[in-house]
């Protein structure tokens, strides 16, 4: 998330006090999560452990936060194409218990999204449970007749993150990520891959991937799709199986959105325009894995 602060004094390091700025400097928060070989989060690390680059150079991390209790905004995005009709019902019931898990009442904001053949927000942000609850109840296929007025167009997966990106997300602050659930085709949007992933990472919004196909097949160009939201805006892929639930996905998107490190530097070389710049985190211990967004929106 690129923000602008105002610098005050010093910056704390310390783990859990949240940094004060009182100068104006454009600082790049980078959030991240790390995990083990076996996937487990690692929440002990400091700000030593942690070495960031932008386009190849070193940067001084600023500021360092391991913070559990930010609100949240999130999009819950949800496939409603025939393709998904048959599993439908298990995404909406997995929903339904994730909203009551996470859902902090007067803190965090959720929207929902249903995309088809068109792409239709079912409730706008809102913190009530009953409102999303609701929400969640029309989600469904398109009827008979959508069908058959809907023409040549397919399911619209690119439109709806561009849509959710651009219209909701930028217009957010704090910590923000949309939710998918979908198989990850995509068959009429006027937005390009490349164009989703844009909108997600202008809005500094991470993207976690659930694939859940009818077929049980995940190894497609869906797939693909996916991991590609997912891996470049700083998200998880995570895929419904056997031996994963809908349920146990939910439960560790959910662990991970509460156990993310924040970590601030103010770039070596301001911007003079607008730009894409790489970003790089690397963690200076062995066999542990960082997920964290790989680019950033850079402006004057």
């Amino acid at each position: 998330m690129r923000l602008l602060f105002l610098l005050v004094l010093s910056v704390c390091l310390c783990a859990q006090e949240t940094p004060t700025f009182t100068v104006g400097v454009n600082v790049v928060n980078v959030l991240a999560n790390v995990l083990d070989k076996h996937g487990a989060i690692i929440r002990d690390l400091q700000q030593p452990d942690f070495t960031i680059f932008e386009d190849g150079r070193s940067q001084t991390i600023r500021y360092f936060t391991r913070q559990t209790d930010l609100p949240l905004t999130l999009g819950l995005l949800v496939d409603t194409s025939m393709s998904q009709e048959r599993v439908l019902d298990a995404e909406r019931r997995a929903s339904f218990r994730f909203l009551d898990q996470v859902l902090r009442e007067k803190k965090d904001q959720i929207f929902v999204m249903q995309f088809d053949l068109a792409v239709m927000t079912r409730q706008p942000l809102t913190s009530s449970y009953r409102d999303l609850n609701d929400a969640l109840s029309q989600v469904d296929t398109p009827t008979r007749n959508e069908l058959q007025n809907g023409g040549d167009r397919g399911t619209l997966l690119f439109d709806a993150v561009v849509k959710a990106s651009d219209e909701i997300m930028r217009k957010q602050q704090g910590r923000k990520a949309l939710i998918l659930l979908t198989d990850g085709d995509d068959n009429g949007s006027d937005s390009t891959l490349e164009a989703a992933t844009e909108a997600a990472q202008h809005a500094d919004t991470l993207i976690f991937s659930i694939l859940f196909s009818d077929s049980g097949i995940g190894h497609g160009p869906g797939r693909s799709i996916l991991e590609h939201l997912a891996q470049e805006t700083g998200g998880g892929l995570f895929e419904v199986s056997k031996k994963t639930g809908i349920d146990q996905i939910f439960d560790t998107i959910q662990e991970e959105l509460r156990s993310q490190y924040s970590l601030g530097y103010v770039s070596d070389k301001p911007p003079r325009v607008g730009e894409f710049r790489k970003i790089q985190l690397k963690v200076d211990k062995p066999g542990l894995l960082v997920q964290a967004r790989n680019r950033y929106w850079a402006q004057p």
